[in-house]
């Protein structure tokens, strides 16, 4: 008996030994897996804007998602159609249904109201304001599906032949991709070819009414020589930028892309810039690499990285158009259609109707991660979003009627912060959650709430 209670132990340390084995070598893989998914977003490129020179290089011809560095060609687009007359600062930009839905962060315009080009460049280049990218895109090429065809036309003219763009925002879809190179040689072209229009990267903040916008570039003034250009984050691409570096002739364009979060993606690229930028040329005058017309080796270098003058986007000729999207890259499939809802469980003031595991709005993407491909409110170089939720509904008007209720009754509080409805998908039903986004701490967006309580208010904070 004791030989064989004897065995059993030994047998079953064995077992727990083989079994304990198993256990950290699939939590070894699982944290390799992850380490390794978290490395894939890593690139990064430091071009010498005198030279085009590559003074640093990480996976500058990887493939990433751009997220919201998207904006970056929309607004080129905005400034060849500003050069050319087409149209200007003050023509008025339509927000269509589809532009005034687009998820934040956003202007939050809403359907047929309108404003300035010139708002929408702002917003753009502040808040990432992913509405207005619409608005200007349906402007400019009649849909935001033909302009992301002119977008890649413009980006295979420009030399970005490992770029495809798909929307004019940058939120979360597969086909479309991009290298750290492509975003340099874009960031290249803007100050080039439209110098007039340039200094927009360097605004910090802009007036919307009464309200002011701040921008998510948080290396601007924090950088000397800084003067732009874009941020970007969804959960796919991690936290990109791209800065643009003038400091005694000496320039630099440099990007970096899959960061862990804002803080540490800004100071990388804050290290990248001063370990290269003493090693950047000040030859021709510190002059960017299109304008150099007195040096003979910076022409050389300009026919292949960047066209000397603005290249023309084949929008008259649909057929080229669609011929250079269809030779970029394979396409992911069609987005999926959000399933109809059912119109039965009333509005659930504050508190969720739903499970944590619903599925968001980014359901609707097809592609990795779904769960995850939404830009956050805050969304650029701040690394979490906290918004506060104050209804949920089956109705997607009900829950918009409680943003407005709420925003009227809570003007001040609220005076900061913007409203929109994120749908998910609970027991084959569509909710719409109501929430107000723009707080930059779990402690704005706790104190908040807690201020609409006092007005009877049901509400709670939650991080995007």
């Amino acid at each position: 008996m004791r030989k064989a209670f004897s065995g059993i132990v030994s047998l079953s340390a064995r077992s727990f030994r083989a079994v304990a084995t198993v256990a950290a070598t699939a939590a070894f893989l699982v944290g390799a897996t992850a380490a390794s998914q978290a490395a894939a977003k890593d690139a990064a490129i430091v071009i010498d804007a005198n030279t085009g020179k590559a003074l640093y290089s990480s996976n500058a011809n990887a493939r990433r998602y751009p997220a919201s560095l998207t904006k970056m060609m929309t607004l080129y687009l905005t400034f060849e159609a500003l050069s050319k007359g087409k149209i200007a600062k003050s023509t008025q930009v339509r927000f269509s249904a589809n532009a005034a839905a687009e998820p934040p962060t956003k202007l939050g315009v809403r359907k047929g109201g309108s404003i300035t080009v010139e708002t929408a460049i702002l917003s753009m280049v502040t808040k990432s304001a992913n509405d207005s990218s619409t608005a200007l895109a349906e402007l400019l090429g009649g849909s935001e599906a033909n302009f992301a065809k002119m977008m890649t036309a413009k980006a295979r003219s420009l030399g970005m032949s490992n770029t495809v763009f798909r929307n004019a925002h940058g939120l979360p879809n597969p086909g479309q991709f991009t290298t750290a190179r492509d975003m340099a040689t874009l960031g290249i072209a803007l100050r080039e070819h439209y110098p007039q229009y340039y200094d927009y990267f360097a605004q910090r903040s802009f007036m919307y009414g009464r309200q002011r916008i701040n921008g998510h570039n948080r290396l601007l003034g924090r950088i000397k020589g800084v003067d732009g250009i874009k941020t970007g984050y969804t959960r796919a691409s991690g936290f990109n930028l791209v800065s643009s570096v003038a400091v005694d002739g000496r320039k630099l364009v440099a990007v970096v892309m899959g960061g862990k979060s804002g803080a540490s993606r800004d100071n990388e690229m804050a290290r990248l810039i001063n370990a290269y930028l003493p090693k950047a040329s000040r030859r021709g005058g510190g002059a960017l690499i299109a304008r150099t017309d007195n040096d003979s080796a910076s022409q050389a270098i300009a026919k292949v990285v960047l066209p000397k003058h603005d290249a023309p986007t084949p929008d008259a000729k649909p057929g080229t158009v669609e011929a250079i999207v269809a030779s970029a890259a394979p396409v992911a499939a069609s987005a999926a259609p959000v399933p109809s809802r059912a119109p039965t469980p009333k509005l659930a003031v504050g508190a969720d109707s739903a499970e944590p595991a619903d599925i968001p709005f980014a359901q609707a993407y097809a592609g990795p991660e779904p769960s995850q491909q939404i830009d956050p409110v805050n969304t650029a170089s701040l690394p979490t979003g906290w918004v506060v939720q104050v209804a949920s509904s089956p109705s997607k008007s009900e829950a918009e009627a409680a943003l407005g209720k709420t925003a009227t009754q809570a003007r001040a509080i609220l005076a900061s912060a913007s409203g929109y409805t994120v749908p998910f998908r609970k027991g084959g039903v569509t909710y719409f959650r109501a929430r107000f986004g723009g707080f930059e701490t779990q402690t704005a967006a706790l104190k908040a709430c807690s201020a609409l309580k006092k007005q009877r208010i049901e509400c709670f904070a939650v991080q995007q």
